[in-house]
């Protein structure tokens, strides 16, 4: 096993087996993997809003999801990834507030899911897993030796996707 990074909030990272990636508290964030089977290679970013085009101070790519999926994919074929390869899994984008009337600006999380969804499409690269919605904060690691996305929840059992 090698060494874990961590990746913060509106951060993204690259790493090769038999390192991991991790980031914690990701409440209507979205923490989005990239994977490389072959090369085995992995990405991952954690992005807090889904459209950089809606603030004018949006500096920062990797704190949006149409920003920083991008040069999260752009940032693994540096390191040897192939797009015909890669491989997508995404965890988060919980509804952390309010109840069933919450209005569609409010819910982040959802916003920020469909903004992975449609990154992805864009680039062609297959959403094969994912762990989202409901009401509950997740910490995520990437095991870049399998491409194993495990998720920690407060009171969930360990989950692999």
């Amino acid at each position: 096993m090698g060494v874990t990074l961590k990746v913060g909030m509106a951060d993204l990272k690259i790493a090769k087996a038999p390192d991991s990636l991790t980031t914690l508290g990701l409440g209507s964030c979205i923490g989005l993997t990239l994977y490389d089977p072959v090369a085995k290679v992995g990405g991952l970013v954690h992005y807090m809003l889904p459209d950089s085009t809606q603030l004018k101070t949006n500096t920062n790519i990797a704190k949006f999801g149409d920003t920083g999926i991008v040069e999260l994919y752009n940032q693994m074929i540096k390191q040897g990834a192939s797009p015909r390869r890669m491989v997508a899994k995404i965890a988060g984008g919980a509804k952390m507030f309010g109840g069933s009337g919450i209005s569609n600006i409010v819910n982040v999380g959802e916003r920020n899911e469909l903004a992975a969804q449609k990154a992805l499409k864009k680039l062609n690269i297959p959403l094969v897993a994912q762990d989202t919605g409901l009401n509950y904060g997740r910490t995520v690691i990437l095991d870049c030796e399998t491409g194993d996305f495990i998720i920690k929840a407060v009171g969930k059992p360990l989950k692999t996707i």
